[in-house]
């Protein structure tokens, strides 16, 4: 081989290996800093603190969520089940006044059974059933993570009366009551506006008069489930 062929070898090695380089620096790109900040919003910030401030660590993490489940197609509900799962919810919200730790529990589980059915993982394996929801629903997931944790603890303490205290407990319902409304949603008014409005006047509306170390909450109100479909 000549010296011409050897050289022109070792270019096209050289612009071969040079636009790899930037094919994966721009897939990259796709996936990091501000366009993982604009779609992972306030889950962006938690991640980072759980990585102890390392942005590295959990842009990786991120970046691997979107890798596994960007492409997850969400199955729409029919009319009926989303009136169903919607009486579900209102009759949690009703059990909460006597049965604060059960209403949470039960809220846990249909979160988990209706993100199943929209296309989501299997309940039964929470981590990548919250991580997939993440992805799509990243303003509201951490209502699912809350209410789950409080959910868990509560079955924990057992019949002992201790744990989590009922306004705690309550605060997890309506942060939970936004990711349900994005989940059974029509296709109609979506997002962050009308499921915080929902979660506000939840919030605004409910007071307490009992105690909230497990004495019977008093009075609460809830916004109430969408109406029926014409």
């Amino acid at each position: 081989m000549s010296t011409g062929m050897i050289i022109a070898v070792i270019v096209i090695v050289a612009v071969v290996v040079l636009v790899a380089a930037l094919l994966t620096l721009r897939a990259r790109g796709r996936h990091g800093g501000p366009d993982l900040k604009r779609r992972f919003g306030p889950e962006y910030e938690r991640t980072v603190a759980r990585h102890d401030g390392d942005t590295q660590a959990a842009e990786r993490e991120l970046a691997e969520r979107v890798e596994r489940h960007g492409g997850l197609r969400e199955r729409p509900l029919e009319p009926a089940e989303r009136e169903r799962y919607a009486e579900r919810w209102t009759a949690v919200q009703e059990r909460f006044v006597d049965a604060p730790r059960e209403a949470v529990a039960e809220a846990d589980r249909l979160l988990a059974e209706v993100a199943g059915v929209r296309g989501y993982p299997d309940g039964g394996h929470y981590e990548e059933q919250l991580a997939a929801l993440s992805v799509h629903h990243a303003d509201h997931v951490d209502g699912y993570r809350r209410v789950h944790r409080v959910a868990r603890d509560g079955a924990a303490a057992g019949a002992n009366g201790s744990g989590t205290g009922t306004e705690e407990l309550r605060t997890a319902l309506v942060d939970a009551r936004a990711l349900f409304d994005d989940l059974i949603d029509a296709g109609g008014t979506t997002g962050r506006h009308r499921t915080h409005a929902h979660a506000g006047a939840a919030a605004g509306d409910g007071r307490r008069s009992g105690g909230t170390d497990g004495t019977r909450p008093h009075a609460w109100s809830f916004s109430k489930s969408h109406p029926k479909e014409s």
